[in-house]
């Protein structure tokens, strides 16, 4: 079976779309998936499903969610095989001079356009760095994300397309978690 990584955006964030992990885990295996791990309290999860794209696992989780816990939230899926690519694909690691604690990626539902790309590239002010590559966005925070330049600038706005963000230690941690599953 093919191990998947979804990310719920804005769950339990500021005591609003509270979800216990252990119960996200318990209805996401009632949906039949296996192996069903989460990693912080922020929704990550890697499981195991049969076959299926990662934008119909979205939409599926995204239903369950509402049935469930009743509201909505995002969540947006990658393969592992995805995931293996977003790591050796930053294009800020071989810098010697960035620091990975100040790496971020944004993970896209879509590709942006070319024009929402320019717009971000004129909102992204030194020091920050973005890089984009398909449906990842890369991000160099050198002062932290609250002291960014794209703190007040909502990438869902920005680049027209739902986006969630993950710093690198947690994008690691999810990659380890999908080798661990197979």
């Amino acid at each position: 079976m093919p191990i998947y990584i979804a990310m719920l955006r804005g769950i339990n964030v500021g005591g609003h779309h509270r979800i216990k992990m252990d119960q996200l885990r318990t209805s996401l295996e009632a949906l039949g998936f296996e192996q069903v791990k989460t990693y912080i309290q922020s929704g990550n999860v890697v499981l195991k499903s049969a076959t299926i794209s990662p934008a119909a696992l979205s939409r599926k989780i995204e239903r369950q969610i509402v049935g469930q816990f009743g509201f909505a939230a995002s969540v947006i899926c990658r393969t592992a095989d995805e995931i293996n690519k977003t790591m050796a694909n930053n294009p800020f690691l071989n810098d010697s001079s960035i620091s990975p604690e100040k790496l971020h990626v944004a993970f896209l539902s879509e590709t942006p356009t070319p024009l929402a790309l320019k717009k971000l590239t004129e909102l992204t002010l030194e020091p920050d760095q973005s890089r984009s590559l398909g449906k990842e966005i890369y991000f160099y925070f050198p002062n932290g994300v609250s002291g960014s330049s794209l703190w007040k600038h909502p990438l869902d706005r920005v680049l027209s397309v739902e986006a969630t963000t993950r710093n690198w230690k947690t994008v690691n941690t999810l990659h380890q978690m999908c080798l661990d599953c197979r």
